[in-house]
């Protein structure tokens, strides 16, 4: 049981290698080949025109806490 975690672990520690080796050499990190959703002409992930209640109440959220960090904010 040891042999096959310490086996599977050595595995992803050489694959882990070799993608940072990609990222040493060329200075490139990594991306996927199919280019996502804006090869399906969309923008985002929802087509919607307008967000939707909860993620206006999620960005109402971080607008209120970005306003009292730089109200509170020492420098």
């Amino acid at each position: 049981m040891l042999t096959v975690f310490i086996a599977t672990f050595v595995l992803f520690l050489l694959i882990i290698g070799g993608m940072s080796l990609g990222y040493v050499f060329k200075r490139k990190s990594l991306q996927g080949s199919c280019g996502g959703i804006t090869s399906l002409g969309m923008e985002k992930v929802c087509d919607c025109p307008e967000p939707c209640d909860a993620r206006k109440k999620r960005e109402a959220k971080e607008a209120l806490r970005r306003r009292q960090l730089e109200k509170h904010r020492i420098l």
